[in-house]
């Protein structure tokens, strides 16, 4: 077995969160390509952009794509999502991708200590850099044609810094907070948009993810076995 990061619920809650069909996909950050290769799965007319600065997880990507059969249609494409000329040049244009999904990473640089282990550290705290998450997000969105969706998770402490990078390009902004139980504090949130819409946000029904014994909620396990979207 490997060592190093791996799949948790994150992926899950945002390939449930994704919204109607679309026919292509860019995943942002697509680490082993949880996110992007379920959407495939779920919808075989779709095919798939699976970004990532890694080489080694995105050849993990290019097996598990195989593993599950969506290899003719996913592309793993190894370059930092942050460059544009780098997108360019791997024929990933703005402006064209129905769906970008995206698990950003949690933590800017000096937040908090990072792990020793580099493919963890880098999944979760950003390089020293001003304003990553923004970045990140304004680069997501131009990848996105007018009418687009966008969805990602992350911190509910983020949501200034993410409306912020939001601005006048993404509506019909819905937030939905995940809760680890019912009476707890959020600890993520599912975002979703449309490029150039201008519908009003709205906040969707919470999300708790554990009942009051630990095991998961009926909706939560429901969501964890594929049998049901948010």
């Amino acid at each position: 077995m490997r060592a190093g990061h791996r799949v948790g619920a994150d992926a899950v809650l945002l390939a449930a969160s994704a919204g109607p069909p679309a026919r292509r996909i860019v995943d942002v950050g697509a680490g082993v390509g949880a996110v992007a290769l379920a959407l495939l799965q779920r919808w075989p007319e779709a095919r798939g952009d699976l970004v990532e600065i890694d080489p080694d997880l995105a050849a993990l990507a290019r097996e598990n794509a195989a593993l599950n059969g969506v290899a003719d249609r996913a592309r793993v494409l190894v370059l930092d999502a942050l460059d544009a000329a780098a997108r360019r040049a791997a024929g990933l244009a703005n402006g064209e991708a129905d769906l970008v999904v995206t698990n950003p990473p949690f933590f800017a640089a000096g937040e908090v200590r990072a792990s020793p282990d580099p493919r963890r550290a880098r999944a979760h705290v950003f390089a020293a850099d001003e304003a990553p998450l923004q970045a990140w997000i304004v680069a997501s969105l131009a990848l996105l044609a007018p009418g687009g969706r966008f969805a990602m998770i992350h911190r509910p402490e983020t949501l200034p810094l993410i409306f912020a990078a939001f601005g006048e390009r993404l509506g019909a902004v819905a937030a939905r907070p995940v809760h680890p139980r019912a009476e707890a504090d959020a600890i993520r949130v599912l975002i979703s948009g449309v490029k150039g819409s201008r519908a009003p946000m709205r906040l969707s029904p919470a999300l708790v993810l554990h009942d009051a014994s630990g095991a998961f909620t009926p909706l939560a396990a429901a969501v964890h076995r594929g049998e049901a979207l948010l």
